[in-house]
């Protein structure tokens, strides 16, 4: 079979990964291939992701000989609780901002008159990432102004620094969903993004990784709250695509296997209506992505 989605899961009580199989309702565990058929493949998912090809060569092995006697079956997925992909980050999540010239002109109350020239970093601390289905602590104590933005994270697969555009996606490992909730409030008065940006539970990551060679061309991203569609674009309106996004933070900046970059949102935050429509305790948050799946979180 082909491998196209990697997972991070618990199972009475056991932290483990594998592989989902074709048709997405079962996961072949990494820790159950290595017993049946001695192959080595290392106890994580971020362990995994630093083998690069080596490791994706040995757990294709270990998948080809079981489908013969089938000696591993695949554990329904409906069974286990999956988990954010990556749980223990080395790095801060590297995010961008304003990628899409509807969200710049949604966030700044204003037809935008040209396209900004250079992409726009900032970072989440990797301490707020949660998995698929955690909850979103609302901090009431901190804002009522919380908002979310659905975006396309990229996966990094291998060291680089100095990246060429041309060679940028070779660093690509895969593809998962980031739900880059923010404060609004604590940006006005602190004037920078990184603090209302990186509250506990604020970079709920999943519900898979998306290997770079089973990826479309592009992505579309739809978000609903509450079963309404608030977000609805395709990553073909990225002011920046990826491969420019790579090479720009790469200049005299090493990227390491596991890194993460969240590729901007689009239009359609909460903050952008009139008046605005922020998420508040009990609203549940959607995120889809084509190819990849559905990242959903309620507000606790």
């Amino acid at each position: 079979m082909m491998i196209k989605k990697l997972i991070t899961f618990e199972d009475l009580g056991f932290v483990q990964w594998g592989v989902l199989n074709e048709d997405e309702t079962g996961v072949y565990s990494a820790i159950a291939l290595e017993e049946a058929f001695f192959t080595p493949l290392p106890e994580t998912l971020e362990e995994f992701i630093r083998q690069g090809n080596e490791g994706l060569l040995a757990l294709a092995d270990a998948l080809e000989q079981n489908e013969k006697p089938d000696a591993v079956p695949a554990r329904p997925i409906n069974t286990v609780h999956v988990l954010s992909p990556i749980r223990q980050l080395a790095k801060n999540i590297f995010c961008v901002g304003e990628n899409y010239s509807e969200h710049i002109e949604e966030f700044h109350k204003e037809k935008l008159k040209e396209l900004t020239k250079f992409p726009q970093f900032f970072t989440k601390a990797p301490t707020c990432v949660i998995g698929p289905d955690d909850d979103i602590d609302p901090h009431k104590n901190v804002t009522k102004e919380l908002d979310y933005e659905g975006e396309l994270a990229v996966i990094i697969g291998k060291e680089g620094a100095d990246i060429p555009v041309s060679e940028a996606m070779n660093y690509v490992y895969g593809f998962t969903i980031m739900n880059d909730v923010t404060v609004r409030g604590l940006r006005l008065y602190n004037g920078q993004w990184f603090h209302g940006k990186s509250l506990d539970t604020f970079a709920p990551l999943g519900p898979c990784i998306l290997l770079r060679d089973a990826a479309p061309d592009a992505f579309t991203i739809v978000t609903k709250v509450n079963d309404e569609v608030r977000q609805d674009a395709s990553t073909e309106e990225f002011i920046f695509p990826i491969p420019t996004l790579i090479s720009t933070l790469s200049q005299g900046t090493t990227l390491q296997p596991g890194d993460i970059i969240s590729t901007g949102t689009p239009s359609g935050v909460g903050v952008g209506f009139n008046p605005p429509r922020f998420i508040h305790s009990g609203d549940t948050v959607e995120i889809s992505i084509s190819g990849i799946g559905t990242l959903k979180n309620q507000v606790k």
